[in-house]
């Protein structure tokens, strides 16, 4: 079996982000990119089904600039087989991005589909939902569990009020969540290695795909700093700020 993983190149989680002066986005300048969270999870997973002898190739696949090469090969380094780039100056939206993943899907034919939940740069979870749609396959996501046992997975999801576990018919789309493993690093000879795996590069345009955007931005803020909080000395003090102060009473 084939899995195909998409990944995404974001600000490195432990960066403090900046807007930039005339809010119009954040600023990229100088700044420490990584591969995203959820999507080494995803990378991970992958890399354990073909160590379990129950995939037989893994492929990862981004979308961005020439830059988002290095991720990929990050993915290569971590235990990926091969990587498809395709070619983007500015990054799409989701919906677009499902419909390039869905034209990958088209052409790979992998058996199990594997994408991070969402993105921590504009946490929008709505890629792997889409390309699901897009594709025809079955979903699980959220997922903290996966089981592959022959055409089948069982997935089990975190959900508000507990766990959940469904059964998919492969070929299916799954993403998964912080829970489902803790990502390995990647080895000083596997990074070497992973300079000479291949990294196809593809355009939208190769894939009949034309990118068109439903949204826009329009502003970008910092959050507001939180204030510091204060002691009180009795549980009187506590009601009367509650309700006169913080007006939650």
């Amino acid at each position: 079996m084939k899995v195909l993983v998409s990944v995404k190149r974001v600000i490195d989680y432990n960066v403090k982000v900046r807007v930039k002066a005339d809010n119009t986005d954040v600023d990229l300048a100088n700044v420490k990119m990584a591969l995203n969270p959820f999507c080494e999870i995803a990378v991970e997973e992958a890399i354990r089904l073909k160590e379990a002898g129950i995939a037989s190739e893994v492929v990862v696949a981004s979308i961005g600039p020439k830059a988002v090469q290095e991720q990929l090969r990050t993915a290569l380094a971590l235990g990926a087989d091969r990587a498809i780039q395709i070619e983007c100056d500015d990054l799409p939206e989701p919906l677009n991005v499902a419909k390039l993943l869905a034209r990958v899907v088209e052409a790979e034919q992998p058996g199990l589909t594997i994408l991070g939940k969402q993105s921590i740069d504009v946490d929008n979870n709505q890629t792997g939902q889409m390309l699901a749609a897009l594709t025809g396959r079955p979903q699980g996501t959220f997922a903290s569990e996966v089981k592959v046992e022959g055409e089948k997975a069982m997935v089990t999801r975190e959900v508000d009020c507990g766990l959940k576990t469904v059964e998919l018919v492969l070929p299916a789309i799954v993403t998964t969540d912080l829970r489902l493993n803790e990502p390995r690093y990647a080895k000083l000879p596997d990074i070497m290695k992973a300079k000479r795996k291949p990294l196809e590069v593809k355009t939208p345009a190769d894939l009949s795909v034309e990118l068109k955007q439903h949204s826009r931005l329009l502003k970008v803020e910092t959050p507001a700093s939180r204030q510091a909080g204060i002691k009180v000395d009795s549980v009187d003090a506590l009601v009367d700020k509650l309700k006169n102060e913080a007006k939650v009473i």
